[in-house]
């Protein structure tokens, strides 16, 4: 697969390299694109890269001695036994120490599984050896709890060194769009699968029936991500019985604190640790109304799977999971039937949408600065509404409502005069009094002559189709 998207990833590192002594702690969950990003980056630099493993500390040193030793053409160092990893350092010190060189150590956190005290040696030479000999240092690393733990929080002995930090995301849907030479509602469908997520979407090719490639690739027992979840929390966490658990009851349906405990028989305090790490993580999200004005004191907000691939997986595979072992995919394919569509890619079309909105902004085709991007529900006694894209905009005092509808027919009139109701929430009312309220309408299939003609006379109305701004 091509290399996609990551201009602002790839502008921080360009800036940090011509610094006179740049420290980048890159990290981010597995198969995000890290090493990828790092390698386009070096690609026209000198640069040394180090992958770590779970190897001895003596075996590592040696390996490094070969990739210096490779990237010096120096034969003989890869013959030389170093028992100290400062040497090696300044191995990379004194190379053209007039040029500018880059020091990669991918996967950090194994180096200090194998020795607990390599972010003090590593302190060490980047103090007194490194920062001031035109050397750029990336760390990398997919273990986010010790990424984070060993590289950039206040007690690790690292801490102060570095000079940016890139926590890589999965790549948005409008990055994914213009480059996959398929179809608006093909892409959307692969990318509520993937997510985004880089060596997922190698799995999937534009030229293939889609289902045919969830079987082989998910639902077979030797497929590729038949047991990724498992991968995935198993390196992170000890115990991961519970953090499937929460998963599984978020997955299905559960979205409040109080029902996720009560679905899985522990109280909100047992289960609260476990939702804080998988947030860490970055698996599960808590969404609170984007219009909320102090949104982490916010008491609606409601927990979801952001993972899409993880969704998918405790939609399809998880449920089914003694059926798929005994070769039986036909329950899935049964399941898939009545409410993939409908259902599941409808949910991920309304991320998608708020992403479109995003980018839009971006290129300035909608006069919008938005301060929050996200959705809007208010589920009480008195006023249940729920809109599916709502941002504000504080500076120019505006305020965003926006309705996604994946559906074969051209969106008619009816929805909007829906939207405009539900702009009528007293909840909105009251916090936005003085706003000015855009209506936005977004389908894949389009809109009706009518609807058409009303947002022509309304500049106040927008009609997103796929991802233009008609």
């Amino acid at each position: 697969m091509d290399f996609i998207g990551r201009a602002s990833e790839l502008a921080t590192l360009n800036a940090e390299y011509t610094r006179e002594s740049g420290f980048v702690i890159v990290y981010g969950r597995r198969r995000v694109g890290k090493t990828t990003l790092i390698k386009e980056f070096i690609k026209d630099k000198r640069a040394f890269y180090f992958l770590a493993t779970t190897e001895s500390e003596a075996q590592s040193r040696k390996r490094f001695a070969s990739v210096l030793s490779r990237g010096m053409n120096n034969p003989m160092l890869a013959k030389v036994t170093f028992d100290d990893w400062l040497d090696l350092f300044q191995l990379v010190a004194d190379d053209h120490p007039d040029e500018e060189k880059v020091l990669v150590i991918d996967e950090f956190p194994y180096l200090v599984k194998t020795n607990p005290d390599f972010p003090s040696i590593l302190q060490n030479a980047w103090d007194e050896i490194l920062k001031d000999h035109h050397v750029m240092l990336i760390l990398s690393g997919s273990l986010i709890s010790m990424m984070k733990k060993h590289a950039l929080s206040y007690d690790s002995p690292l801490y102060g060194r570095r000079t940016a930090q890139i926590r890589l995301m999965p790549l948005p849907f409008t990055d994914v769009y213009v480059t996959q030479n398929m179809s608006f509602e093909d892409t959307v469908m692969q990318y509520a699968i993937t997510g985004g997520v880089p060596k997922y979407m190698e799995l999937f090719q534009p030229d293939e029936p889609l289902i045919e490639q969830i079987q082989r690739v998910i639902l077979s027992k030797n497929g590729f991500l038949y047991e990724e979840p498992d991968f995935l929390l198993n390196e992170e966490v000890q115990a991961p019985v519970n953090y499937f658990s929460v998963l599984k009851a978020i997955s299905d349906g559960n979205h409040k604190l109080s029902k996720i405990g009560l679905s899985i028989g522990q109280d909100s305090a047992a289960i609260t640790p476990y939702l804080k790490t998988l947030m860490d993580l970055g698996y599960v999200a808590k969404h609170v109304p984007s219009t909320e004005k102090n949104p982490e004191r916010s008491r609606k907000g409601l927990y979801y799977v952001a993972d899409n691939f993880i969704r998918f997986w405790f939609t399809y595979v998880y449920p089914f999971k003694g059926e798929l072992e005994l070769g039986n995919q036909q329950i899935v394919l049964d399941q898939m039937e009545k409410d993939f569509q409908q259902k599941f890619v409808a949910f991920s079309y309304e991320s998608i949408c708020r992403d479109i909105f995003a980018e839009l902004c971006r290129r300035q085709q909608i006069e919008f600065t938005p301060s929050r991007i996200g959705a809007y529900w208010c589920n009480d006694h008195e006023d249940d509404t729920e809109i599916d894209v709502a941002a504000v905009d504080n500076r120019n005092r505006r305020l965003f409502l926006g309705e996604c509808k994946y559906h074969q027919k051209p969106v008619d009139v009816a929805v909007y005069a829906s939207l405009q109701e539900k702009a009528k929430s007293p909840d909105l009312a009251k916090a936005f009094k003085d706003y000015e309220i855009i209506y936005g309408l977004f389908s894949k299939s389009g809109f009706t002559d009518r609807l058409t003609s009303i947002a022509e006379e309304n500049p106040r109305l927008l009609l997103i189709q796929e991802d233009q701004l008609l």
